[in-house]
């Protein structure tokens, strides 16, 4: 008698974000050069915008110095879906917001709006370790980061 294997549930598929969803935002405006042949902006440079919200952030609330910090964050996971086309010349709305904190990791995650919109056209995250600048070994999160982090948690 063969068995029949049980069938895996389907995948659930990516949905839009509501801009409430995200505690912190950051206006990114288009560049000409970010659209592609298609009309509409790269797939690539959403990842650069994902970099640009978080680490400007960091920046600008103290929590991160990239020119003499001690600290780093080195990217080692990172993803996104799609749900609606950008395009030169929109002004991008970045929320952002902090999904997990561990010892010495973090996972951002990015909502990308067109601006004004209710939901996002993108969103996605990627995940921080954090490391010695010189060892590149993992260390703690230092305590401003972890205050600037807080303030980026939602109940998602």
């Amino acid at each position: 008698m063969n068995a029949t294997p049980a069938s895996s549930p389907a995948p659930v598929r990516a949905q839009p974000q509501a801009r409430s969803s995200y505690p912190v935002f950051r206006q990114i405006g288009t560049r000409w050069s970010d659209n592609d042949v298609y009309g509409h902006v790269n797939n690539v440079i959403y990842y650069s915008w994902f970099d640009t919200a978080v680490n400007a952030h960091l920046i600008e609330s103290g929590a991160l110095d990239i020119h003499a910090g001690q600290t780093i964050g080195l990217v080692i996971e990172t993803q996104c879906n799609y749900f609606a086309s950008l395009a030169f010349p929109q002004t991008v709305e970045a929320g952002i917001r902090m999904a997990h904190m561990g010892s010495s990791s973090v996972r951002y995650e990015i909502g990308l709006f067109a601006q004004g919109e209710p939901l996002s056209a993108a969103a996605g995250h990627f995940v921080h370790v954090y490391v010695d600048s010189q060892t590149r070994r993992p260390v703690p999160l230092p305590s401003r980061l972890r205050t600037v982090l807080e303030s980026l948690r939602t109940g998602v």
